[in-house]
């Protein structure tokens, strides 16, 4: 096999849920290059469609679909959709993501817990248990996790995402374990800061954006298209032997011990 081969998702139908833009529509860009038939779904149809055509525009076989992960029958009937236009389904990023609250971790209010927790967390597992059926008839499969930093170390006023974000790397490798006799691999991505509207409140507050940057050895944001080669190697045949685990696309924050003070 060549190392082109190892990287290739031709005939493969891959499910990124948040995919309408940022580091979800950067991984849908991506996989479509690589051959693969993609469905981008987030909550309004409206942007789902216009993130479809501008996957397609990469050449690709595009699908938008409407659905809210926090709701317990969106993950079903998505899956339900994607089998039935694409005939199945080997790929399932689960990018979806929320953080109403910024302050304070004991200001946070239960409706912001119950908010996060039942997009960030539970979202991801109702998606899991949708897709991994429609993954076990195809004789296996990829479960791609974006969790974040925010699930390693702490995070200043982002407490109740930092927990939902440590308990997505927890799942990952509960999934991972389970799942293996399946021949599904299962891992986490976990960016660092990242420049996508979905963080706009870090960068567009210059007193934080400078504390921010004063933390990362690279001393610059990311852009959403520094995530899609390890997604894409999470994707591909290329990480067969590859699961449980947490790959951490930081700039050097981790590793350098530095902190957002």
């Amino acid at each position: 096999m060549t190392v082109g081969a190892n990287f290739d998702l031709t005939g493969k139908v891959a499910l990124i849920t948040g995919g309408t833009r940022g580091i979800g529509l950067a991984i849908a860009e991506a996989y479509a290059v690589a051959g693969a038939r993609v469905v981008v779904a987030s909550r309004k149809q409206s942007a789902v469609d216009e993130a479809a055509e501008v996957v397609r525009r990469h050449g690709g076989e595009a699908l938008g679909i409407a659905a809210h992960t926090g709701e317990p029958e969106a993950a079903a009937a998505l899956v339900e959709q994607t089998v039935a236009h694409f005939g199945g389904l080997d790929i399932l990023v689960n990018n979806a993501a929320t953080n109403p609250h910024f302050g304070p971790f004991l200001s946070a209010e239960d409706s912001h817990w119950d908010k996060i927790l039942d997009v960030n967390v539970k979202g991801y597992f109702r998606m899991a248990k949708a897709a991994v059926p429609a993954m076990r008839a195809r004789g296996g499969g990829k479960i791609v996790n974006v969790a974040s930093v925010a699930g390693l170390e702490p995070q200043p006023m982002m407490g109740v995402y930092c927990v939902s974000k440590a308990a997505v790397l927890m799942m990952t490798e509960v999934l991972a374990a389970e799942l293996a006799a399946d021949n599904i691999q299962v891992n986490a991505i976990a960016p660092g800061f990242v420049k996508t509207k979905f963080s706009q409140v870090l960068w567009s507050t210059e007193a934080i954006h400078d504390r921010l940057i004063h933390a990362v050895p690279q001393q610059r944001m990311a852009a959403p298209e520094e995530m899609t080669g390890i997604a894409l190697y999470l994707a591909s045949a290329a990480s067969s032997y590859t699961t449980g685990a947490t790959f951490v696309i930081d700039g050097g924050q981790l590793a350098a011990g530095l902190h957002v003070g």
